[in-house]
């Protein structure tokens, strides 16, 4: 079973991969396939963007994401380059583990935006905007504005938990996120 787990930045996604792998899951990771990508694709990114977006041989990606995070053209040019690599890396991905009989699922958090990946469960991991906002502001040391313009790039959480066929309620402590998870993993395995 192909099972999408999806949210919005700064809803605890990975968090609940660790769970989830926690009891026995494969996690099969998007973000770490994008970043992979993006430094596979460093040329690409000189050519689209400049030369200053790549230093000491590697992807700024702060100074990448704060331009495309407030143009939506330049977003679009990214995501053109980098989403058929990931999703040919994900594809592989589900191949193997499907091939040796693995239980797993697709940590992908632009999975309705992006669309095109075959779900036959998608699990959200919500938590409401404005904590979305104060969980970037701390992770990535980002002033409210530019993590506000982040969590607006991305389609709203409550839609998000309106198109999920399971909602994973991420508003506690690790604790009752644990918990949430477990009743979840009790469910896939009826």
């Amino acid at each position: 079973m192909k099972i999408i787990l999806t949210g919005g930045i700064g809803t605890g996604k990975s968090s609940t991969a660790k769970i989830f792998k926690q009891l026995g899951y494969k996690v099969i990771d998007a973000d770490a396939i994008a970043h992979k990508e993006l430094e596979n694709s460093k040329e690409e990114i000189k050519k689209l963007f400049g030369e200053e977006f790549v230093k000491e041989g590697r992807v700024d990606r702060k100074k990448l994401g704060s331009v495309v995070f407030g143009d939506s053209k330049k977003k679009k040019e990214l995501e053109n380059l980098l989403h058929p690599k990931i999703r040919q890396n994900i594809k592989d991905e589900v191949q193997n583990l499907e091939s040796k009989k693995e239980k797993f699922i697709i940590d992908i958090p632009l999975f309705f935006e992006s669309k095109g990946y075959d779900a036959d469960k998608v699990i959200v991991v919500y938590t409401p905007k404005e904590k979305q906002i104060t969980r970037v502001m701390q992770r990535d040391g980002l002033s409210y504005k530019e993590a506000l313009k982040r969590v607006q790039s991305q389609m709203d959480i409550e839609m998000k938990k309106e198109l999920a066929d399971m909602v994973i309620d991420n508003t506690k402590d690790i604790k009752s996120l644990k918990e949430e998870v477990k009743k979840i993993d009790a469910i896939l395995k009826i």
